[in-house]
């Protein structure tokens, strides 16, 4: 959610004019595949995955405030062609990440906090990914969450396509965001206990696997990176440029793995497409390299205490100074409309 954090999001943006945008390469054009939302309910779409059962379709869904359900949408003409509503788990609290998971079921990321870091728990839904695409109401399990060291703010959500673990990224920068992973299977009893295995030094929207599940990208608003990951024990390869998107908050691969899309919040928004990095491809994942469980770790990477792939922070963003300042004051206004509301 843009509500917390806006004042340190504001001051890196100012710091990006100062200094990395100058050399910053020039914003790449749709490469085509992507599309535009055209149902008026989906005002705030803030996850995005892309169909295991369904070529061309994409699962989303809004923000905060719109109770547990979910969107099926064609990629070739943004129409919504179902909508799922999910029971049997409660009110749902701030939706804010989807991904499909290789054993057919639709990962929905329960994990905002709009007081960054106050809630004791947040919660991971599931359902089977439905046969047929219609309106319908489905059983969810819901999986209950907490964090190693701590509540944490967290938009971002992945489900490795070989193994099935789930993993988390928060929504912190500085030298303070990390990526955390679940147990090797969730549990609908007790807690599920997320450890760190790297740092992500991203203020992180949303993230996704590579289908081969040797990658797996991360988004912010401004900003992402590109991790290897090297059988569970992540490195950062390169820095990504999103698309500028008004509030840009979802990305997944295609089912292909050729493309990244990302989204944005608002009523028809853009899904932008843009080539994956090279590496990435559509074929089987092992299950038995990458993100699989290690034997020196419960989380499958690296202890905390570990390198788990600290990249540096050379790259930069496709805006210019005048963008940025107008990212800020747009940002601010979206952030006052809401106070309001």
């Amino acid at each position: 959610m843009l509500r917390r954090s806006l004042a340190s999001l504001a001051g890196a943006l100012v710091l990006t004019a100062g200094g990395a945008v100058a050399g910053a390469a020039p914003a790449v054009a749709d490469e085509g595949g992507g599309f535009t939302l055209q149902d008026p309910r989906i005002t705030e779409s803030s996850g995005l995955a892309a169909s295991r059962r369904h070529p061309g379709v994409y699962w989303t869904h809004n923000d905060s405030e719109d109770g547990s359900r979910v969107f099926a949408v064609d990629g070739r003409t943004g129409r919504t062609v179902a909508t799922v509503t999910l029971a049997g788990v409660g009110q749902a609290r701030d939706i804010e990440a989807v991904s499909v998971g290789p054993d057919g079921r639709v990962y929905v990321g329960d994990i905002g906090d709009n007081f960054d870091g106050g809630w004791d728990h947040v919660w991971i839904y599931a359902f089977e990914e439905p046969k047929e695409l219609r309106d319908a109401t489905v059983r969810a399990t819901q999986y209950v969450v907490r964090y190693e060291g701590g509540a944490r703010d967290a938009e971002s959500l992945a489900v490795h396509p070989g193994t099935g673990r789930v993993y988390i990224v928060d929504k912190r920068r500085e030298g303070d965001g990390r990526l955390f992973a679940g147990p090797e299977r969730l549990s609908a009893q007790g807690v599920n206990l997320f450890r760190p295995v790297a740092d992500v030094n991203v203020w992180a929207t949303d993230a996704a696997f590579s289908p081969d599940g040797a990658q797996l990208a991360v988004r912010g608003y401004l900003e992402g990176v590109l991790l290897d990951w090297n059988g569970g024990r992540p490195e950062e390869r390169e820095r990504l440029s999103p698309p500028f998107q008004g509030q840009g908050e979802s990305l997944t691969y295609s089912a292909d793995g050729r493309l990244l899309l990302f989204g944005s919040e608002g009523e028809g928004s853009r899904v932008v497409a843009r080539p994956a990095p090279e590496g990435a491809s559509a074929g089987s994942p092992d299950a038995s390299s990458p993100g699989s469980p290690s034997s020196s770790s419960p989380a499958g990477g690296p202890s905390s205490g570990e390198d788990g792939g600290r990249g540096g922070n050379e790259g930069s963003v496709t805006l210019g100074g005048v963008a940025v300042v107008a990212a800020v004051v747009g940002l601010w206004a979206a952030a006052r409309r809401r106070r309001a509301d």
